[in-house]
């Protein structure tokens, strides 16, 4: 094993790796419906919520990046005197804690999971009866996903950092923390949802579902300088994997080599348009 020793370091070298520091308020989620998505919407119009989901994720002010720990195997007997620890499973945190703040036209954070929770339990008409019983949905009805991406203020710019996207698999909510008010000096009413997942995995440069029709237009973040940052159109717009070259599509296209050495020339060009479709040039 070899060993490095220290060095001196110019003082431009040390600004240009350690004053470049990421900030904590620069982040946007995302919140997909459960699988069942029509049913969900009738609890909500039971709620009488309208749902703009842009908003919705717009107003989630506070969350956590989620972490994750290994379990590891005790091994003694494989060298005498020497004690190992083998890696055998990933364990995940069980629950990721969101914060939202309320708007004042319909509490739209509280009456979405609201919503949420009733639909996981089925909850119907004679709730207020005595004696009514519940009838829990099937988890792959419930479950949903969400997103979480980390982004810096420089997005915008040509030497930005690459957002990182942590997506969680069967997400849904467990738990709403009570919500104080009180008559004494008013303060932002905000809303906290603890959500389940099974497991996470990280993206890099935002999420791949841009290209199944995924609006990330107005997913604004207000940083600590007051400037907004928007993430539209920006990295994730490109699925990299499109451009495997082991993807087989079906299709037989044509190659200029097919075209003889006068591949480029106005009649080979159009001779390639139209095998594949395009009109000629």
């Amino acid at each position: 094993m070899t060993s490095v020793a220290p060095r001196p370091q110019k003082i431009s070298d040390v600004k240009s790796k350690l004053l470049n520091p990421a900030l904590t308020s620069h982040f946007m989620i995302y919140i997909g419906l459960p699988r069942k998505e029509q049913q969900f919407r009738q609890f909500m119009a039971q709620n009488s919520l309208v749902l703009d989901q842009d908003r919705l994720h717009l107003l989630c002010c506070e969350t956590s990046l989620p972490g994750s720990s290994l379990a590891t195997t005790e091994l003694k007997n494989d060298f005498s005197g020497v004690t190992e620890r083998h890696a055998y499973r990933r364990i995940y945190q069980d629950r990721i804690d969101l914060t939202f703040y309320c708007d004042a036209e319909q509490y739209m954070p509280i009456r979405f999971f609201e919503s949420w929770l009733k639909f996981i339990m089925n909850e119907g008409a004679g709730i207020e009866n005595q004696n009514y019983s519940y009838k829990v949905k099937y988890p792959e009805d419930y479950k949903g996903n969400l997103e979480v991406t980390k982004f810096e203020k420089n997005i915008k710019q040509n030497k930005s950092v690459v957002p990182l996207t942590y997506k969680f698999v069967n997400i849904f909510p467990v738990a709403i923390t009570s919500i104080p008010v009180s008559y004494e000096a008013s303060s932002l009413l905000k809303c906290s949802v603890s959500m389940n997942y099974t497991r996470y995995y990280t993206s890099p440069g935002g999420s791949s579902s841009d290209l199944f029709g995924k609006d990330r237009s107005s997913f604004l973040q207000i940083g600590a300088e007051g400037s907004v940052n928007p993430f539209a159109n920006n990295f994730g717009s490109v699925n990299p994997s499109l451009f495997n070259t082991d993807l087989d599509l079906g299709i037989n296209l044509p190659k200029y080599d097919d075209f003889g050495d006068d591949a480029f020339s106005p009649e080979s060009t159009s001779a390639f348009n139209g095998n594949f479709g395009f009109p000629g040039s």
